[in-house]
């Protein structure tokens, strides 16, 4: 392998190091969250407009909530199950 080969290989390092990076801050990002949540939302008002509950708009907050809850602890738990795992 010749340097010019070396240089590209650490190029592409780096740009799949960054392309990783920013992936892993997405997914843990708060504008992630809340697209989500606000889709989820969205959705749950819809179908219980379709199927005529009332308070529909009321009542598609649990999911929601329930949603942004779980990412709330979730990172918890993770830290939890890492430390655990790696006392095996």
């Amino acid at each position: 392998m010749n340097l010019v080969q070396i240089v590209k290989a650490l190029k592409n390092l780096h740009d799949r190091n960054k392309r990783v990076e920013a992936e892993k801050a997405w997914e843990t990002s708060w504008t992630r969250r809340l697209w989500i949540a606000l889709i989820t939302f969205t959705v749950a008002a819809c179908w219980l407009i379709v199927i005529g509950e009332s308070l529909p708009w009321a009542k598609a907050l649990i999911p929601t909530f329930g949603y942004i809850l779980s990412t709330l602890t979730l990172p918890m738990v993770k830290r939890r199950w890492i430390e655990r795992y790696g006392k095996e």
